[in-house]
């Protein structure tokens, strides 16, 4: 069976640094040309024709190859500027590479940030319709998925709204539902999925499966680790533009969480650390520790023992409707449980711009095996403004702190005991 995608030594350059470097608009670049045009054509050297401009290479991606089969969901994971981005968009033609070759066998939809594909002054009716057109499909086939489109993206009030005036997540509803709908042999999509909510997210996955075992393929890339988990069936891990692994997801995921920084077993957060983020530059987390109700640091746990988890966060813009999260994961990535200062009918906080120090004191339920804490800082409506993955690893023992309360099998079934109260009756 020919593969549905086949990346062979691929590599993607950009010049960076450039004399008057910054970020230059479509026409900006053409009125450019145009004058370094006339300038040749009347004998003169435009500047910077030397070719010394102070511009500097950057190779975005580098000798990448891999094949993925009709059907596969692959996952796609790596740190930011890691080059999934870049091969995105090198996968769904938005732009060329520098050297190597790309096949695609099918017919391609891609998802890679909002905005892509619409046009902001139709309306959504008009979109989906142009989309199927982009996609190459007759107004016939687009109007037999119509409806199913717009149950999907939840928008029918809106539908003849131009979409410029859509939220965020309106406009990513409409834009999966269109993308996933239309029937591509190849589902390309980014992180932008993160802009919805939870009950949507839920929903985009159930559909990205369902699109993989109709036989068609789906490129996913994710900070999202749960999420990659759920779906694929195979992962890549990114670094430096370079495919540093490629293989189980499990294995693939764990590699990705740990690599390059000793975070799970120092505590300290760093910039680069996996993050999952749906507003920018809001909150970052610095570092967390792990100690029992004394104060004492630990990274093992008796069965049963209580403890804390303390760590701080830099709040970078005030946060009116704010809230932390203290997650428990297996070291696979499996959520066991978690914690938010919601609990208990709490309402919000108002997080103000500077650090926070918190302490979260945990009664311990867990039973015995390796765990890892996972921090979120939250908006009420469920937008996060930093989560950060197995940020400090630790272990729950068999034997108890004190009394006969031990865990006596040498095997658990399940991650946390009940408190439960027992009450038997012995009938005559």
């Amino acid at each position: 069976m020919n593969a549905a995608i086949s990346v062979e030594h691929l590599s993607k350059q950009y010049r960076i640094n450039a004399v008057g470097g910054s970020y230059r608009t479509l026409r900006e670049s053409l009125m450019e040309g145009a004058a370094a045009l006339w300038q040749r054509l009347r004998g003169r050297a435009p500047a910077g024709a030397s070719g010394d401009d102070g511009a500097a290479e950057l190779w975005a991606l580098k000798d990448v190859s891999f094949e993925v089969e009709p059907g596969e969901v692959l996952g796609v994971v790596g740190r930011n500027g890691a080059g999934k981005s870049t091969l995105l968009k090198v996968l769904s033609r938005i732009t060329s590479p520098t050297a190597g070759q790309v096949d695609l066998r099918g017919r391609v939809g891609s998802l890679l940030e909002v905005g892509t594909g619409f046009h902001p002054e139709l309306t959504g009716r008009e979109n989906i319709f142009l989309n199927g057109a982009i996609l190459g499909m007759s107004r016939r086939e687009v109007a037999r998925k119509f409806d199913d489109i717009v149950d999907f993206a939840e928008i029918s009030r809106f539908l003849d709204t131009p979409v410029k005036r859509y939220s965020s997540g309106m406009y990513t509803r409409l834009a999966f539902a269109v993308a996933s709908h239309l029937e591509p042999e190849i589902l390309i999509v980014d992180e932008v999925l993160a802009v919805g909510d939870a009950a949507f997210q839920q929903k985009c996955l159930g559909k990205m499966g369902q699109v993989s075992r109709q036989g068609r393929t789906v490129l996913f890339v994710s900070h999202n680790m749960t999420a990659v988990k759920a779906l694929c069936t195979r992962a890549l891990l990114m670094e430096a533009g370079r495919v540093a692994l490629d293989g189980d997801v499990d294995e693939v995921v764990n590699r990705y969480l740990t690599a390059g920084t000793d975070m799970a077993r120092t505590g300290i957060i760093p910039e680069d650390a996996p993050r999952l983020r749906d507003v920018p530059d809001e909150a970052r987390f610095r570092s967390v520790r792990l100690t029992d109700l004394e104060g004492r640091e630990l990274s093992q746990l008796y069965f049963g023992q209580p403890f804390r988890v303390n760590f701080v966060c830099d709040v970078l813009k005030d946060i009116s409707d704010g809230h932390f999260e203290v997650s428990l994961s297996t070291l696979d990535g499996t959520q066991v449980t978690y914690s938010t200062t919601l609990d208990g009918g709490r309402g919000p906080m108002h997080l103000a711009r500077g650090r926070h120090e918190v302490i979260a004191e945990i009664d311990n339920v867990l039973l015995p095996r390796e765990y890892t804490i996972d921090l979120g800082v939250h908006h009420q409506n469920g937008m996060t403004a930093d989560f950060v993955q197995r940020c400090a690893d630790f272990n729950v023992l068999r034997v108890a702190d004190s009394g006969d309360d031990h865990y006596f099998w040498p095997r658990t079934r399940g991650f946390i005991r009940l408190a439960t109260e027992w009450k038997i009756a012995i009938s005559p």
